[in-house]
């Protein structure tokens, strides 16, 4: 199975013969958990110096079982790793300084459908079309949410008036003509959860309410970070279909983003990226030493950046038994998975209805 690969540290992306290679000059301190920054100054690289030189690390990148690229540090790469990384069809997503989605190196599209295409724009252009599956993600978070609440209700949390306001919005998703009026309620529904998290987590972390750009508190940041994460694991997935990344119904479409990916992310927020920061609030795993402050943001560190990182990778790598396929996928199958229902449903096989968990 191919995995994602995750780069945290600066340094340069290399391509020799058929091989890829992360450098990265070493940390002084062995103790550190992340590397200290590598000099700024533009230097070309001489592969066959480094590989005797004790200051830098090098790693050969596996190509061949790697899904899709993460880089959140400093890298410089060349266009010939790009080409290489474009024929194993290997997109690689890039992210700023405040750990947000920067943009995505798409390598050229292998699976194209211009009839998908025009049934995507079709159901876009027809406003009846665009709203049944507007509906159908706004619909299929709040069922999402509610299960999550439903298990920490269980577990003795006092949530059942939330709870309650929630499931009498249902309804009304279904019945909205609107898209104004569905984004409100869509809002109105996570504003409802999020007030949530304070009683979830104990108080451990106060959420206060939603920041962004940047994040003003811990449970923000990895919010922001973990949504960022979500983000380009749908990117990857879409892009192993035949789907348009930038027509979508919920969201508007617009310049610079693949919006449907935003569509699809909501379906997947509460049990992919908020039960994993639940799972190391409640755990006690992450803390205040994983964050650091600078003005007016709150941003997760490299160490807490690793943390995050590999409980996201795990959790992308957890397997079920799909109800209806009735054999074991990965949690990051069930997004491709939501693809190609999205497919059936613009070309006439089957109505579209969104993934909800049921455990």
């Amino acid at each position: 199975m191919k995995e994602n690969f995750y780069i945290l540290k600066n340094g340069w992306l290399v391509r020799k013969h058929n091989t890829i290679y992360f450098i990265c000059k070493k940390a002084k301190d062995e103790n550190l958990g992340f590397m200290k920054e590598v000099d700024e100054e533009r230097q070309e690289i001489e592969l066959e110096k480094i590989e005797e030189s004790p200051e830098y690390d090098k790693r050969i990148i596996p190509v061949e079982r790697i899904l899709s690229i993460y880089i959140l540090g400093r890298v410089s790469l060349t266009s010939g790793v790009l080409s290489f990384l474009s024929k194993h069809e290997i997109p690689v997503h890039f992210f700023g300084y405040y750990g947000q989605y920067e943009g995505s190196y798409y390598p050229r599209e292998k699976y194209l459908s211009g009839y998908l295409h025009i049934r995507q724009a079709e159901h876009y252009l027809d406003k009846e079309k665009r709203m049944e599956l507007a509906r159908q993600f706004v619909a299929g978070s709040a069922q999402n949410i509610l299960r999550n609440l439903e298990n920490y209700l269980n577990e003795g949390v006092d949530l059942y008036l939330e709870i309650e306001s929630i499931r009498k919005l249902i309804p009304q998703i279904k019945e909205e003509k609107e898209m104004g009026k569905l984004m409100a309620t869509e809002g109105f529904i996570r504003n409802l959860y999020y007030s949530t998290f304070d009683k979830i987590m104990g108080g451990r972390f106060v959420f206060d309410s939603r920041s962004r750009r940047p994040p003003q508190n811990p449970l923000n940041a990895m919010i922001s970070f973990g949504n960022s994460l979500l983000y380009s694991t749908i990117i990857t997935q879409i892009y192993h279909t035949q789907l348009d990344p930038t027509i979508s119904y919920l969201h508007e479409p617009t310049e610079r983003r693949f919006s449907l990916a935003l569509d699809i992310s909501e379906i997947f927020k509460p049990f992919l990226v908020d039960r994993v920061i639940f799972k190391l609030v409640n755990k006690r795993m992450i803390g205040e030493e994983h964050f650091r402050y600078e003005l007016n943001s709150c941003l997760l560190n490299d160490s807490g950046k690793r943390l995050f990182i590999k409980e996201w990778n795990d959790r992308l790598n957890t397997t079920i038994k799909h109800r209806e396929l009735r054999r074991k996928v990965s949690y990051q199958r069930l997004i491709y998975l939501e693809c190609l229902k999205l497919i059936k449903h613009l070309t006439g096989v089957k109505k579209y209805r969104p993934f909800v968990i049921w455990w």
